[in-house]
C-alpha cells in the first residue's frame, strides 16, 4: 500500500484524532523542539520530515516552519492548516538551504537506512536533529552510535511522558511533565511506556547526556 493511499481520508483533523489532548501533547513537544540541545532562537528555520497534518505547526509560530510528508493527503491537510509543507520522502528530501533544526516523530522507522538518513539530515541541520524514540524497540546505544557516524555530536535524551491517548487533568499533566526530571526514576517507567525525545547536536561537539 502507498503512503498515500494508506492515509486517505484520514488527513482532515489527523492530530485532532490521533492524541486525546492533541494541544497539551503538541504544546510540550514543541517546549522541548526548542529546548532541548541548542537553543531554537526566533526565527529559526525548522523543517518538520513525516509532519502529517503539521499539527506541530500551530505551537511553532515563532519559527519558520516547513513541513514534509510523503502523503499527498496529509501535506494538503498541511496546507489547509496555513502552513508551508512539501511532498517527499524523508529518505530522499534535501532542503533548498540549510535549516537550524529537523525534526521527525513517529516516523524514525521510514528510515530506510538509519545511519544514511542521518547522515543526509546532517548536511543540512545547523543546530540539531530532534526525534521521539521508543527504548523498549530501539536500542539506545546503537542509535547514538548511528548518530555520531553520521557526525551529530552531543546527544541529549529528556522522557516525554504526555500521554498520546489520554487525557490529563491539568494538574496531573503537570505532575508527569516534572516526572519526566526524574532521572532513574524516569528511565524505570520508560522500560514499561512512554518514549524519549533526543537531540542530537549539528557539527560535532563532544559529549552526551541523558
Amino acid at each position: 500500500m502507498s503512503t498515500s493511499a494508506k492515509y486517505a481520508g484520514a488527513a482532515e483533523r489527523w492530530s485532532e484524532e490521533q492524541y486525546a489532548d492533541s494541544t497539551a501533547y503538541l504544546r510540550h513537544r514543541a517546549e522541548l523542539i526548542v529546548s532541548l540541545g541548542p537553543r531554537l532562537e526566533p526565527g529559526d528555520r525548522v523543517l518538520d520530515l513525516a509532519c502529517g497534518d503539521a499539527g506541530l505547526a500551530d505551537f511553532l509560530r515563532r519559527y519558520e516552519y516547513v513541513g514534509v510528508d510523503a502523503s499527498e493527503e496529509m501535506v494538503r491537510a498541511a496546507r489547509a492548516r496555513g502552513a508551508r509543507a512539501e511532498l517527499a520522502d524523508l529518505n530522499d528530501y534535501v532542503p533548498s538551504e540549510p535549516v537550524a533544526a529537523t525534526t521527525c516523530f513517529r516516523a524514525i522507522y521510514y528510515a530506510r537506512d538509519r545511519r544514511a538518513f542521518f547522515r543526509r539530515v546532517a548536511g543540512y541541520t545547523e543546530k540539531k536533529l530532534v526525534f521521539d524514540l521508543n527504548p523498549r524497540q530501539y536500542d539506545v546505544a546503537e542509535v547514538r552510535a548511528d548518530l555520531a557516524a553520521a557526525g551529530f555530536g552531543a546527544v541529549s535524551l529528556r522522557p516525554f511522558f504526555v500521554p498520546q491517548t489520554r487525557a490529563l487533568p491539568a494538574a496531573v499533566a503537570a505532575l508527569f511533565r516534572a516526572a519526566e526530571r526524574t532521572g532513574p526514576l524516569a528511565r524505570a517507567a520508560l522500560r514499561v511506556r512512554f518514549t524519549y525525545l533526543v537531540s542530537a547536536t549539528a557539527g560535532g561537539g563532544a559529549g552526551s547526556e541523558r
